[in-house]
């Protein structure tokens, strides 16, 4: 019998559970079950101790079980395997499943609720549809872990269901194509934290990715030779059903359309631009709304994709479509005078209106970025707010279903406790400010109003919320190579998996850094390859000598709002195969001192051995890879980083041996200014654009941790 713990004693985890969440009593409450699991459960109860498991988990079915279901219990055997080890000689540990019938699995409407107990004796796992049984696997995997004496579960009851139904990530295959063997690993993870829609964006600028037999130009010529046959697709299709996730294809018009204008360039607004032109943005390319053809092949090229892509959902872009490729087009503006389109935004209006019904007759609901929603356009499409996070409050009250980006950019290369601060439902939660604006004024102000923070902006009433249908995790890819795309979208996917599944009180961050890399060495035990694909393109940088370039990576991160992309400008795809390439946004080893160093002095003594050790081997990293960077242009450049770490490191040493004298510490502290300095200059997109960067991209991210150091106060 489990009896209720003093709730003094909950770690911020469980103080955020619904009321009602049974804790038992005890000196101590198995920390281990609190650290494990991601996204947060609605509630849940833990007992006072663990089950083995050493013998393997049977699972018998109490309901019927349907083929789906089956082999969603062989990947849970399998990874169950790769966690905890092989199933040892004992009795295996039996949990009874039972799922109801859900015909609207697979859409918005599906039933994700389920129950999950493990006792001393056996487990029992009851799910509405087939999705909880789903879900209630991967938690149940993230309950079992290997220990000395064999695998054990711990005992734990988890009531859960999520909070938003639309849980998304969108991958964006044009800029760097990347293979169905990569998508589906993301696939894999996706299950894993509960994600349950994958946004997948095959057309752009740099590349068409689908097979089309009606337009078969569009793979032949705006493909460059890397694309998804129609078999494909249905294969990946059906990789996803099986897992619970939905896909929803985007095929962007009018606008980001250059590679269908240069397979049909009789549909541009304006002369097809040569794309090897330095500097060309590859973005601007629109098609010419006013050219009747341009409706055909959106009536025949979407209805071909339908039959590919089962989901109600399809997004056609909208966004970022110049106005000057329709004005200074003479027919175009010829048109939108005899029609009485005064803006490109009331010509797009119109234009995305007979989108929309041209998908509705095909039975789909038509999703656009925010740009769709400045003009009138239909209730029922669905629009993506992406450039702050007002939109999600001005489509609402338009009554338009929403599904937010804004906030969740990973391109952005924020940390995962950036993005886990952003609520879908605040409108005040992303945007940039009045000050960021007035530190870096911009030469063309209009082009940044829609990206800046209405301080003004209205709370969502709970009409809108309703309309609030979830969330997306978006990773734009010109700065993603296919080695690259593991490590930039995980784990702070699964940072963003929790904030849409779990509470909104759900905020603690340093609880969420402490899971963190549980979550992701589970992910790679089960098939993730961000860590293979880091060391693969570290050894190809340092044949033979990349160590030291590991170690400075440990401590290192990526410049962040879109700084990467303007370095790339002068240096281009060079700056993929870089330090900064295998530099993560979330350095775990950084994190980790810094979070120790606080403690240590808050009065944490015993820390100081740990901490030492890890200064160490940074201080002594430097001459390493100075020897190893030599003749190596992309390791040169990142040398004077390499000195900065060394230099801080030591700094951090004579702190905790209570070194004496000033000359040192103003040194330090100098040095400290200047890299905390290198952070404010990429602490906006204005910043990034404006300012100037560090040596290859990286910063240092152990600041915190030895800035606390120094300024703690002398024994």
């Amino acid at each position: 019998m489990m009896q209720t713990a003093p709730y003094r004693r909950l770690s911020a985890f469980r103080r955020v559970l619904v009321v009602g969440a049974v804790l038992v009593s005890g000196s101590v409450c198995p920390a281990w079950a609190e650290e494990s699991l991601l996204p947060v459960p609605q509630s849940v109860s833990v007992s006072n101790g663990v089950a083995p498991v050493g013998g393997g988990i049977q699972i018998v079915w109490d309901t019927r079980p349907s083929p789906l279901l089956l082999r969603a219990a062989a990947r849970f055997t399998t990874r169950l395997t790769a966690i905890a080890g092989s199933a040892g000689q004992g009795a295996p540990y039996v949990l009874h499943v039972s799922a109801g019938q859900d015909r609207a699995y697979l859409s918005v409407d599906e039933k994700e609720h389920y129950a999950l107990t493990t006792a001393a004796t056996g487990g029992r796992l009851e799910a509405d549809g087939p999705a909880g049984v789903i879900h209630g696997l991967a938690t149940l995997l993230q309950l079992v872990r290997a220990a000395p004496e064999g695998a054990v579960v711990e005992r734990i009851h988890i009531d859960d269901a999520p909070r938003f139904a639309w849980r998304g990530l969108l991958l964006d295959v044009s800029r760097h194509f990347d293979t169905v063997e990569t998508v589906e690993r993301q696939l894999d993870a996706m299950e894993l934290v509960k994600l349950n829609v994958l946004h997948w964006h095959l057309s752009d600028g740099t590349g068409f990715r689908v097979e089309s037999r009606m337009f078969p130009k569009l793979q032949d010529v705006g493909s460059h030779g890397q694309y998804y046959t129609q078999a494909q697709i249905r294969e990946v299709v059906a990789y996803a059903a099986d897992r619970g996730i939905r896909i929803v294809p985007e095929i962007d018009v009018p606008g980001h359309a250059l590679a269908i204008v240069r397979a049909y360039p009789e549909l541009a607004a304006q002369p097809v631009p040569d794309a090897g032109i330095k500097g060309e943005n590859l973005n601007n390319a629109a098609l010419d709304p006013t050219n009747p053809q341009t409706l055909r092949l959106v009536r025949v090229l979407y209805g071909e994709m339908g039959g590919l892509f089962p989901d109600r959902y399809v997004h056609t872009g909208g966004d970022e479509v110049v106005a000057s490729q329709w004005t200074k087009n003479p027919a175009i503006a010829a048109y939108m005078k005899a029609h009485g389109f005064e803006t490109a935004a009331a010509l797009q209006a119109a234009f995305t209106g007979e989108v929309a019904k041209i998908l509705a007759a095909q039975g789909h609901v038509m999703m656009g970025w925010d740009e769709v929603s400045e003009a009138p356009i239909p209730k029922n499409v669905v629009v993506e707010p992406w450039r702050a996070s007002k939109w999600t409050g001005s489509a609402t009250r338009a009554g338009h279903p929403v599904v937010v980006s804004a906030g969740y950019y990973l391109d952005l290369l924020r940390p995962s406790a950036t993005h886990y601060a952003v609520d879908p439902f605040d409108t005040k939660a992303d945007g940039l400010t009045a000050d960021q604006l007035a530190k870096y004024p911009p030469k063309n102000p209009d082009f940044f109003v829609p990206f800046t923070l209405d301080e003004h902006a209205a709370p969502l009433d709970e009409g809108q919320k309703a309309l609030v249908m979830g969330a997306e995790g978006a990773l734009w890819a010109e700065m993603v190579s296919e080695p690259m795309l593991e490590a930039r979208l995980w784990p702070r996917m699964a940072a963003l998996a929790e904030r849409f599944w779990s509470a909104q009180s759900v905020r603690d961050v340093p609880d969420l850094e402490r899971r963190l890399p549980g979550v992701m060495t589970e992910l790679e035990a089960t098939g993730l390859q961000a860590s293979q694909h880091q060391e693969a393109m570290r050894e190809a940088m340092a044949p033979g000598r990349s160590g030291p370039l590991k170690i400075l990576t440990e401590v290192t991160v990526p410049v962040r709002n879109y700084a990467l992309n303007h370095l790339a400008v002068s240096k281009g795809e060079a700056m993929l195969s870089a330090p900064v390439a295998v530099a993560d946004p979330d350095a775990f080893a950084a994190m980790r001192f810094n979070a120790m160093a606080r403690r240590y002095v808050q009065g944490e003594a015993g820390l100081a051995a740990p901490l030492r050790q890890m200064l160490q081997r940074w201080a002594g990293n430097d001459a390493a890879f100075v020897a190893s960077a030599k003749g190596v242009p992309v390791l040169e450049d990142v040398v004077p980083v390499s000195h900065a770490v060394g230099l801080l490191s030591r700094a951090g040493l004579n702190a905790l041996d209570g070194r004496e004298g000033s000359a040192w510490r103003l040194d330090a502290n100098r040095l400290l200014q200047d890299q905390e300095q290198a952070f404010e200059n990429s602490v906006s997109m204005l910043a990034a654009r404006h300012s100037a960067q560090p040596p290859g991209g990286l910063l240092i991210a152990i600041l915190p941790g030895v800035r606390a150091l120094l300024t703690a106060p002398r024994p």
